[in-house]
């Protein structure tokens, strides 16, 4: 397993385009979806890094996830500096897995576009990529359609219950909209990119690297903890957190448990999709004029199945 985690592969990448192609969209509308949703996600992210260093803060120290308990920064910021709790913001999982998202959109849409222009000539960029960005850009598609789900589900069943639940809703206009952009639009992108391209399902070994990933978040938080003295989130505080350190103990076993479901879940939908779309519905792909005639079968062991044979 360990072997294993570390294997690139040495058959053919991807033979047919599938991070590139949809069984539903020709490839310049995969683009511009692409290419849009990663605009909106940029949007935000830069909206919301203006807003927080020009209007004030109630809590300044949770300034980061969301406004879970804040509107956004005060101009001094935390500890007394400029846009601190905007700086502050990427030690939130939330905030590092929407740049994530945001920027693997980005990355798909130059990867499609250059599927579509290119796909008789030189072939798409990612076709000529190292095979190690090649397994790594499968890893990224593996968390922007798993962690996004994850953190929709912990903040609105965890999270939003003892913050804005409890006062009776978003306080403001703004923090509907940044809450809804990061905690359900998120979701809404990990979706679209599960059942719209011809990926295949993510290699198990995908799920270890998930772990490794949440488990060097964690150590982050504790960092913050040390560094800026505040608990990205409150059920990391055994103060705050039912049980005390026992209760916070049982969180972080629970997330890790919901990572492994979620993981399994988005794995056995892909492979729904892929079965209905491709063996049932007898839809291959959208194919560029000229780029779908690859003639061979042979396994990918980043896609974890063997890609079909195109006739």
């Amino acid at each position: 397993m360990l072997h294993r985690a570390f294997a690139f592969g040495r058959d053919r990448w991807d033979p047919t385009h599938r991070f590139e192609t949809s069984w539903l969209l020709p490839p310049w509308a995969l683009f511009a979806f692409r290419a849009l949703f990663a605009l909106y996600a940029f949007t935000t992210i830069f909206f919301r890094i203006g807003w927080g260093c020009t209007h004030p803060s109630r809590t300044p120290a949770m300034a980061g996830d969301g406004d879970t308990t804040n509107t956004a920064d005060a101009p001094a910021g935390v500890g007394g500096e400029r846009c601190g709790s905007t700086k502050a913001s990427f030690s939130f999982f939330t905030v590092l897995t929407y740049w994530g998202i945001a920027f693997y959109l980005l990355v798909a849409a130059v990867h499609t576009a250059t599927y579509a222009r290119n796909a008789t000539s030189r072939g798409p960029l990612l076709a000529r990529f190292p095979r190690s960005l090649q397994a790594l850009h499968s890893l990224f598609y593996t968390t922007v359609t798993t962690y996004p789900l994850l953190v929709t589900v912990v903040y609105w069943a965890v999270l939003y219950p003892t913050s804005f639940g409890a006062a009776g809703g978003f306080p403001s206009a703004y923090s509907a909209w940044s809450n809804a952009s990061q905690h359900a639009l998120n979701s809404l992108f990990a979706l679209f990119e599960i059942f719209v391209p011809r990926t295949q399902p993510p290699p198990l070994v995908h799920l270890w690297w998930l772990i490794v990933i949440l488990a060097l978040y964690l150590g982050l938080a504790y960092v913050t903890l040390a560094t800026q003295g505040f608990y990205v989130y409150p059920f990391l505080n055994p103060a705050e957190t039912a049980g005390g350190r026992r209760g916070v103990t049982a969180y972080i076993f629970g997330i890790l448990a919901a990572v492994i479901v979620v993981f399994g879940i988005v794995w056995c939908v892909i492979w729904v999709r892929r079965w209905v779309t491709e063996e049932k519905m007898g839809c291959k792909g959208k194919f560029a004029a000229g780029g779908h005639g690859s003639g061979v079968d042979p396994a990918d062991p980043e896609m974890g199945m063997r890609t079909e044979r195109r006739n």
